[in-house]
């Protein structure tokens, strides 16, 4: 069974820093594309990052957290993860990882920044 399962979320204060992780189980993590994407309060949801051409690893990102988010994954430990440095307020919203080819997602994790 495809599993996605994601941590790492919290509060922390503007400025703060958080790496989330998705722990994949049930396929091989780099063999395919995966996104972050946010739901931020009565919104919709918002892609964040995503890593891609499996094997190699390229990355984009949403203009609001370029420069700020890294996406990154450990093929040993099966897992994805987000680095969020410089975090604002705005940054607020429950993450979730998605798998690209079928949108399989997790339950995802939330993440709130307040002082």
């Amino acid at each position: 069974e495809v599993q996605l399962v994601e941590s790492g979320g919290g509060l922390v204060q503007p400025g703060g820093s958080l790496r989330l992780s998705c722990a994949a189980s049930g396929f091989t993590l780099e063999m395919y594309a995966m996104n972050w994407f946010r739901q931020a309060p009565g919104k919709g949801l918002e892609w964040v990052s995503g890593i891609y051409n499996p094997g190699y690893g390229s990355t984009k990102y949403a203009d609001s957290v370029k420069g700020r988010f890294i996406i990154s994954r450990d093929n040993a430990k099966n897992t994805l993860y987000l680095q969020m440095n410089s975090l604002k307020p705005e940054d607020t919203a429950v993450y979730y990882c998605s798998r690209v080819r079928d949108g399989k997602k997790g339950q995802g994790t939330q993440v709130t920044v307040s002082s």
